[in-house]
Formats: C-alpha cells, sequence, structure tokens
C-alpha cells in the first residue's frame, strides 16, 4: 500500500480552485461510452459529475487565505499483491474508499461544537482510476537510463550523417540501437522501459479531493498540520487541534487487511518502512528474522520493488553499519517510489 496527501500547488502557490485538478483525473474517461466511464463518487453517491465536484470544492473555502491549501489529494496505491486480493477492483475499491475516509476522519484530533468529528463533518470526492504510467523516478526508468543516454546519442549521430554534417555507417549504428534496445534491464513486452510508458497489469487506484473546510464550511480541517494531539487558546477558550497521520496510515493498512482477509507480510507494512528509516538495523534484523516462507515471500516483494537484494544480509553478523548505511539510499528511493510503503 502507497498512500500519498499532499496539498495541490499550481507552480509555487496552492491552486485556488480544483478544476484543473478534476479535470486531469477525467483523462481515463476520454472516448469511453458512459456506462465504461469511472465517475467520482463520496461517501454517499456514485455518480458524482465533474462539474459537482468543483461546485462543491471551490464553494466549500470560507475564509481561507490565498496562502492557505484549499483542499487535499490523498492518493492510495495498493500493491498487485493486495490488488489480487480484491474480486472487482472498482467496487472493491469504492468500498475501501469509504471505510478509510472513516479511519482518515478518526485521526483529527478536533472537535466541532464541543463533539467529535465523524465521516459527515467531511467532504470529498474520489474517483477510481486503472492506468499508471511510468515516472522518472521509477526504478525501471532511472537504471535503463544509461542505456537511454547511449540510443539517444546514437540516434543524433545518424541524423547529423543523414544531414551530411558527420561520416559514419548508418546501418551499423542502428543495429548498435536494437542491442542496446535488448540489453536494457527492464524491459516490458519485449521493449525497453521508459518515462511515460504505460504499466501492464492491474493499476487500480483510487483518488480523493478532500476539502480543507468541514461540510459546513465552518472549521479548517488539515492533515498538513504539524501536531499529531494537542490543545491551544483560541479566543478564550481551549481547542483540539492535530492530525495523527501515523494512525491514518496504519489504519488504513489494517482497514484493507480485515475488508479483504489479507495476509500483509512484514515487508508490505507501514511500519516497516518506519523501521528502516529510524532504525536501519532492526528492520533488517526483524526482516531475516521472519519464518522461512515469510521471509521469501518478504524477499520477493522488495526485489520486484527494486530493493538491491544482492547486497541484503542474509544473517545478523552482516548487519554492519557499513552495509546499511549503504543500502540506505537505494532502499529509501525505492521506498518512495514504489508501493512497498505507506
Amino acid at each position: 500500500m502507497y498512500i500519498t496527501i499532499t496539498p495541490q500547488k499550481t507552480g509555487g502557490s496552492y491552486s485556488q480552485s480544483v478544476v484543473d485538478y478534476v479535470g486531469y483525473l477525467e483523462k481515463e474517461n476520454q472516448g469511453l461510452e458512459q456506462q465504461d466511464m469511472e465517475h467520482f463518487f463520496n461517501q454517499y453517491g456514485d455518480e458524482v459529475s465533474a462539474k459537482e465536484v468543483v461546485k462543491e470544492i471551490d464553494g466549500n473555502t470560507a475564509k481561507l487565505k490565498k496562502t492557505e491549501p484549499k483542499f487535499y489529494s490523498i492518493t492510495i496505491s495498493p500493491s498487485k499483491y493486495e490488488l489480487k486480493q480484491l474480486q472487482n477492483s472498482s467496487t472493491d475499491l469504492k468500498a475501501y474508499t469509504r471505510e478509510v475516509m472513516k479511519d482518515y476522519v478518526a485521526s483529527f484530533n478536533r472537535e466541532i461544537n464541543g463533539r467529535a468529528i465523524t465521516i459527515e463533518d467531511v467532504k470529498y470526492f474520489a474517483k477510481i482510476e486503472h492506468q499508471r504510467k511510468f515516472k522518472g523516478t521509477d526504478f525501471q526508468v532511472k537504471e535503463n537510463q544509461p542505456y537511454a543516454t547511449k540510443i539517444l546519442q546514437l540516434k543524433q549521430d545518424i541524423r547529423k550523417i543523414e544531414n551530411g554534417k558527420q561520416e559514419g555507417n548508418i546501418s551499423k549504428l542502428k543495429k548498435k540501437i536494437a542491442l542496446l534496445e535488448k540489453e536494457a534491464p527492464h524491459q516490458q513486452n519485449g521493449k525497453r522501459i521508459t518515462q511515460g510508458m504505460q504499466k501492464e497489469g492491474n493499476q487500480s487506484h483510487i483518488h480523493i479531493i478532500v476539502s480543507r473546510k468541514d461540510a459546513s464550511n465552518s472549521v479548517s480541517l488539515s492533515p498538513g498540520s504539524k501536531y499529531k494531539a494537542s490543545e491551544v487558546v483560541m479566543n478564550g477558550k481551549k481547542v483540539k487541534r492535530g492530525f495523527d497521520i501515523d494512525s491514518f496510515f496504519t489504519n488504513a493498512e489494517k482497514t484493507f487487511d480485515k475488508q479483504f482477509g489479507y495476509q500483509r507480510n512484514y515487508a508490505e507494512t507501514y511500519q516497516a518502512k518506519k523501521d528502516f528509516i529510524k532504525n536501519p538495523k532492526r528492520y533488517f534484523l526483524l526482516l531475516m528474522g521472519l519464518p522461512t516462507n515469510e521471509k521469501a515471500t518478504a524477499l520477493k516483494i522488495l526485489g520486484k520493488s527494486g530493493v538491491p537484494m544482492m547486497h541484503i544480509p542474509t544473517n545478523k553478523v552482516q548487519l554492519a553499519i557499513r552495509v546499511v548505511k549503504r543500502l540506505k539510499k537505494d532502499v529509501n528511493i525505492a521506498l518512495k517510489s514504489t508501493s512497498i510503503g505507506i
């Protein structure tokens, strides 16, 4: 499970309208028949129009300054292992979204008129997407880059020869390009993986647009708060504040497991990512201490995610700090760019 929560920005400033983001999320519907489209939905409705989403989110920004986020984007990307557990990606992920938004609400240390906030207090709209493209940060693209650079140079040489600016054998250069295309370590359907290439297989994921203000347009609910739980005096009254992002990520994981009967491996957990960042030695000890079958699965998961498995220590004696330091940079990149962490 990979989850992100981000305030939407245009350049260096926060978006003043959700219209562009909604338009972006409509891209997969282009050219599809009505019955094949994925519509926006919320806690109570399955077919909310893009126009309605813009109207509701843009009209729910009372007293927010231009320097404050008007809405947040939550992206939830289940791993291929998690997606295999689903019977129907669209139906199941919609049901999961409605449950995970309850976890989102429960992570706020806020009250409205003296009561804890509920799902009815949050204004959100979500959409299921089924396609993904490779990004420049994906390990497959990064590891193919040296080959891409050489291929680009050879193609430039061919153009120079064709324009009479350089001498050379075009046929030989084309053969070199063909060889490099095949030698690139990461292939998909017989082609070198490049940035922008559509990923094969089930790529279903969830996009959620959630308003910064509550449904009454009177209370600010920010998941970007730097506080987990605290109180502050405002206008002579004690006011609770904070959002526990660790709680949200952990509960989102538990909700998926309970809802779909998923047996989560340690390597897939949010706790594993925290262990790696805060105490990498403990991370590898726990990883290598798993039962044989679970450890094999964990190493398979990590290997598919771009972690340099040939260097991961296989026993406690090998857990030298220098090994951990060498691995940390590469593993952290993989954790951020794939679906093995939240």
